[in-house]
């Protein structure tokens, strides 16, 4: 890269020497990382300033008749933050926490996550602000249609293509789907990904994420000197992603000793049978009562003494207050923003390999990638050749993050986001400024 003006100091701010204004604050992790990797590229304060700022954010009210025959108004987001790899792509949540700056954040990061992946996507994420385990399924459709709705200007093939995410499923998606071809006049499958396979999705999308994080674990404990079928594992977040991860880490032969999800954790040295566990969450929604270990707490989960931490469930649950406890040599983050920007430091300290979430998980956003061109396309794979063609990009991704932090001597964090951020960067000198 030709030598540019340095950003001053004052627009920088590192993760590892000055503490983050507000941990808990999922946007200020990720841009004090976003600083860090931008000053390691020398990247201009052109460039910066354009990747550090949203390109869209639009906040909608939706109101819905309730079952009870009163109106209800709910609140909901949807931020573009880069789209000039190609079309938006980030999953709607149903959660009462949810915020526009937390959406914004994770926006941020799906662009990033498409990037780090080299696919042609840019960087999306919605929300609506509610209690989806309060709501009848009645009324969870028509705030689903009323939402799309609202944000149906962006939405698109070319433009804005949204997924599931946390308390969204494949009947959401098909509700948004629905919901857009009815305003448009004709049946537009690509506009959401992680469809029913009826209606235009693809085999292998619901365990893709769990599945790309079983595929770089492998990987990482191959460049540590280690073998999965030797290893020990805890699994923390036993939702989609978690459990797929853990089942798949346990056909691998690693021995999977501790699970947890937010109503219970369980530790059994001789290892966890994943299968049981999983039918078992089928039958009661929860692990708790969970008979297959000894219980523990949430917080003696995440600091087992295991070669691999999964943790799979929501931001910041490792954080200052403990990761000076947690005792795996690996961590593999499967969830967005497991481990806070203030944490990061302490983990590289204590010489923790750390596969961070912008590569770990990106196999979802992968195979969604696959479903998209499927749909575009009108032609259909088989589960296998998903499967080989996910395992083909994880694998050439990890190895281009792992050569980046070894030439530049960083950990893969800030690699995979000096990767990603070059790679968006590049595009934007190319295609100059409309003005």
């Amino acid at each position: 890269m030709a030598s540019k003006p340095k950003l001053s100091t004052s627009q920088i701010v590192h993760p590892d020497k000055d503490p983050v204004l507000n941990e808990e604050n999922p946007f200020d992790s990720m841009m004090s990382r976003f600083d860090r990797a931008a000053e390691l590229l020398n990247l201009e304060p052109g460039i910066y300033k354009i990747l550090r700022n949203p390109e869209k954010q639009i906040t909608v009210s939706c109101p819905i008749l309730m079952d009870n025959g009163e109106v209800e108004v709910f609140t909901g987001h949807r931020v573009l933050y880069n789209t000039s790899r190609g079309p938006g792509k980030g999953g709607i949540r149903f959660d009462i926490h949810v915020t526009l700056e937390e959406v914004t954040a994770l926006a941020a990061w799906m662009t990033w996550k498409s990037a780090v992946v080299n696919i042609p996507f840019g960087g999306a994420k919605g929300g609506v602000v509610c209690d989806p385990l309060k709501m009848s399924m009645g009324e969870l459709e028509r705030l689903t249609r009323r939402y799309t709705v609202g944000i149906i200007q962006t939405l698109g093939p070319d433009s804005d293509v949204p997924a599931p995410d946390v308390n969204t499923n494949e009947r959401v998606m098909a509700w948004v789907m629905d919901t857009y071809s009815m305003h448009v006049g004709h049946t537009v499958t690509a506009v959401v990904t992680g469809k029913p396979v009826e209606m235009g999705g693809s085999l292998g999308r619901r365990e893709a994420t769990g599945r790309g994080c079983t595929i770089v674990t492998t990987d990482a404990l191959e460049h540590l000197g280690m073998h999965v079928s030797k290893s020990t594992i805890a699994v923390q977040g036993f939702g989609n992603v978690g459990s797929t991860a853990a089942k798949l880490l346990d056909e691998a032969g690693a021995k999977i000793v501790g699970i947890g999800d937010r109503d219970a954790a369980f530790h059994n040295a001789k290892g966890i049978n994943v299968k049981q566990a999983i039918e078992y969450v089928k039958q009661h929604k929860s692990l708790k009562g969970f008979k297959g270990g000894d219980e523990i707490s949430g917080a003696d989960l995440l600091t087992l003494d295991v070669d691999v931490l999964l943790p799979a469930a929501l931001e910041n649950v490792i954080t200052t207050k403990n990761a000076h406890g947690i005792r795996a040599k690996v961590v593999c983050e499967g969830a967005n923003g497991p481990t806070s920007a203030a944490a990061d430091s302490i983990l590289d300290e204590k010489g923790i390999f750390v596969i961070p979430d912008i590569l770990a998980n990106a196999g979802g956003v992968t195979v969604s990638y696959f479903e998209w061109v499927q749909d575009r396309g009108g032609y259909f794979w088989d589960e296998k050749t998903v499967n080989e063609r996910l395992i083909e990009i994880m694998r050439r991704s990890f190895a281009d993050v792992l050569a980046l932090s070894k030439s530049h001597k960083v950990n893969m964090r800030t690699a995979a986001y000096m990767l990603s951020m070059s790679r968006v960067a590049s595009v934007h000198r190319l295609r100059g400024i409309y003005s």
